[in-house]
């Protein structure tokens, strides 16, 4: 039998709770089934006035939905988190580092350490990036990495996301719900704070704008209502108090980017772009695209606008890539890597294939390229047509997956149609990457609320629980 590490108890019988849940469980017992049912419901009513959706792709029942919120938070004591944070810190600066080498000397390729087809074919390798210089050689100004605990209670770094991460929006919301239902649980808890991240987050994008932008105006770039995290994009532009703009908002001329205004055209200097980098120019990448700025990849060239997060950043959390970051740690920074990553097999080389294909029905498969949840291979709970048919993509486009084994993810006790009972959580702490690297305490703890699934990815039916640090 799999032994799930619980994060709220403390044996398998279930009757021993751990020191820093004690407080809650014991505020928990006193409540009853129906407050927590009319509790629950008013957040799913306030969540739905809000607007607060997320797309489900393939959802026969319809393109957005609310986001699932539990009301049982997942706690985090202090010297866990100041752990967590060190190490976060310490991976994050290296991934800067290495984009800025992959785009400049190519130190690490030179050195034998990570073969140089793994960057230039990699799919998200910009060769127009090669050369240029971006302010404080920062790419990722915002990380999010997520964070598994397994075996015993080890946190293990499951992938980490330094394109357009998201689900800030959500650690903040969940945050301000709890507050709104349960304020009593906040007077007796001394809970670290997350709503200050706006601002850190303001501060941070100014902190890199271009030399001379004395008082830079920022914008945050949106696809627009359609893409399914245009919820956060709007929140985190009100939350700052910065204009909201699309593609067709914004225009280059002189060699500058210029936001339309009913005042007239105002220069932009920060654009927190939440779109892929294929849509950002037409003139650079993809022709078809009515959603980008032409002629943006030149003035970011020129160095007379700052992207976050900058073009090409992708090249460093592609899965392919990911099992080299212990080693970017130790080349850049000449230390050990304080999180653990998961053990990976890289199916490109022909000994990790045959290992994967011999034990496929233990093992997790990715596609290196992949995100979501989507393109993968979850061995134990899938069934024997479904190996047949994953092994035959192995078979033909080895260099495209990597496999893992399948993680006992920690487990929190969670509000289900029965009752109370454990689901599977990660975590996705927010980094943020400007003069200093700087983070709120916690994140956004997403829940796998299908008994038994592992995959807690919000685009394929994962909930949310708000993220407790413990000051003290």
């Amino acid at each position: 039998m799999v032994h799930f590490y619980n994060e709220m108890m403390a044996d398998e019988s279930a009757t021993s709770v751990r020191e820093h849940y004690r407080e809650f469980d014991a505020w928990l017992c006193r409540q009853t089934p129906e407050h927590i049912e009319r509790k629950r419901a008013e957040a799913d009513l306030t969540f739905r006035r809000v607007g607060i959706t997320f797309a489900v792709y393939g959802d026969d029942a319809g393109t957005e939905r609310l986001i699932p919120f539990d009301t049982i938070p997942r706690i985090i004591p202090a010297h866990e988190w100041r752990a967590l944070q060190a190490g976060l810190v310490q991976r994050v600066k290296a991934l800067n580092m290495f984009v800025h080498d992959i785009y400049h000397d190519q130190n690490i390729i030179k050195a034998g350490i990570i073969p140089a087809e793994q960057i230039y074919k990699n799919a998200q390798y910009r060769p127009e990036m090669q050369g240029i210089n971006v302010t404080s050689n920062i790419y990722a100004h915002i990380a999010g990495v997520d964070i598994v605990r397994a075996g015993a209670g080890e946190f293990y770094v499951l992938e980490d996301n330094l394109r357009v991460p998201s689900g800030v929006s959500y650690m903040l919301e969940d945050r301000k719900m709890m507050m709104r239902l349960f304020p009593e649980l906040f007077a007796r808890n001394r809970i670290a704070p997350v709503d200050h991240y706006p601002d850190m987050l303001l501060e941070n994008l100014r902190s890199v704008a271009p030399s001379g932008a004395s008082d830079p105006t920022i914008v945050v770039m949106t696809p627009g209502m359609y893409n399914s995290a245009y919820f956060e994009h709007a929140f985190l532009a009100q939350q700052m108090g910065v204009e909201l703009v699309e593609g067709k908002d914004l225009f280059v001329s002189n060699n500058a980017v210029y936001m339309r205004t009913i005042r007239g055209p105002c220069r932009v200097d920060v654009i927190y772009r939440r779109m892929d980098d294929n849509f950002l120019d037409p003139l650079a990448f993809r022709s078809d695209s009515a959603l980008g700025v032409p002629g943006l990849l030149s003035v970011y060239r020129a160095g007379r606008v700052t992207l976050a997060n900058a073009i090409g950043t992708g090249v460093a959390d592609d899965k392919s890539i990911y099992p080299f970051v212990p080693d970017m740690i130790r080349f850049y920074l000449s230390e050990q890597a304080l999180l653990n990553n998961v053990p990976t097999y890289q199916c490109r080389k022909a000994e990790d294939l045959a290992y994967t294909l011999a034990h496929l029905p233990e093992l997790v498969v990715k596609e290196v390229h992949g995100a979501g949840g989507y393109g993968m291979l979850v061995g134990p709970a899938s069934t024997k047509a479904q190996i047949a048919e994953f092994r035959e993509r192995l078979i033909a486009k080895p260099d495209g997956y990597i496999a893992q084994p399948t993680l006992a993810l920690s487990s929190c006790p969670t509000y289900v149609e029965n009752g109370i009972a454990p689901r599977h959580i990660d975590l996705r702490p927010f980094v943020l990457s400007g003069k200093t690297i700087s983070m709120v305490p916690g994140g956004l703890t997403r829940v796998a609320l299908q008994e038994g699934s592992l995959v807690v990815n919000s685009s394929q039916g994962g909930g949310t629980k708000d993220t407790w640090i413990l000051e003290k």
